[in-house]
C-alpha cells in the first residue's frame, strides 16, 4: 500500500468527466466546503455497493457540514450512470479511465483499478484525514463522525 499523500498535504487538484458531458472539478469542489474523495475498485460489485450505499444514506448529513462526496473508480461515466440510477445514489461519480487520479492518489491496486481508500479534504485544500481501511457497511457515518471530531 501506497503512503504516497498523508494527512497535513495538500490534497492534489484534478478535473474529470462525470457523465452527461459534464466534468467535475476538485478545485471548485472544496472552494465551496470542502470534499470527501472515496476511491473504489468497481461499480456494482457487492462491496462497492454496499460502501455507495451508505454514502447515498448518509449524504444529506454530509451535504449540512459543507462537504461534496465524491466516489472515483476507473469505470466509465456509463457505467456510473447504471450504478447511480441502480440504487439511486446522490454523490457525485467521477470516471478516470485513465488512472490519473488514482496515481496521483497512490491508490492504484494490483489490478490496476482503485483501491478502496477515502480522503477528506477541508475547504483550504488540506487532507484532514485518510480511511486506509473503509467499513464498506457505515462509511457514511464513519465520515459524519469525523467531521465531528474535526469539528469540520
Amino acid at each position: 500500500m501506497s503512503d504516497k499523500l498523508k494527512i497535513g498535504d495538500k490534497a492534489p487538484l484534478f478535473e474529470c468527466e462525470i457523465g452527461g458531458g459534464d466534468t467535475v472539478s476538485l478545485s471548485e469542489i472544496i472552494s465551496s466546503g470542502g470534499a470527501v474523495l472515496c476511491f473504489y475498485p468497481r461499480d456494482n460489485t457487492p462491496g462497492c455497493t454496499r460502501e455507495a450505499c451508505s454514502l447515498r444514506d448518509s449524504q444529506s448529513a454530509i451535504d449540512k457540514k459543507g462537504f461534496t462526496v465524491v466516489g472515483v473508480s476507473t469505470d466509465s461515466t456509463a457505467s456510473h450512470e447504471r450504478f447511480t440510477a441502480r440504487h439511486e445514489l446522490t454523490q457525485v461519480l467521477a470516471s478516470d479511465k485513465d488512472r490519473k487520479i488514482i496515481n496521483l492518489y497512490g491508490v492504484v491496486s494490483p489490478s490496476n483499478t482503485a483501491r478502496r481508500v477515502s480522503f477528506l479534504i477541508d475547504g483550504k485544500g488540506i487532507i484532514r484525514h485518510i480511511w486506509k481501511k473503509v467499513d464498506t457497511h457505515n462509511h457514511g457515518e464513519e465520515i459524519l463522525s469525523k467531521l465531528e471530531d474535526l469539528s469540520l
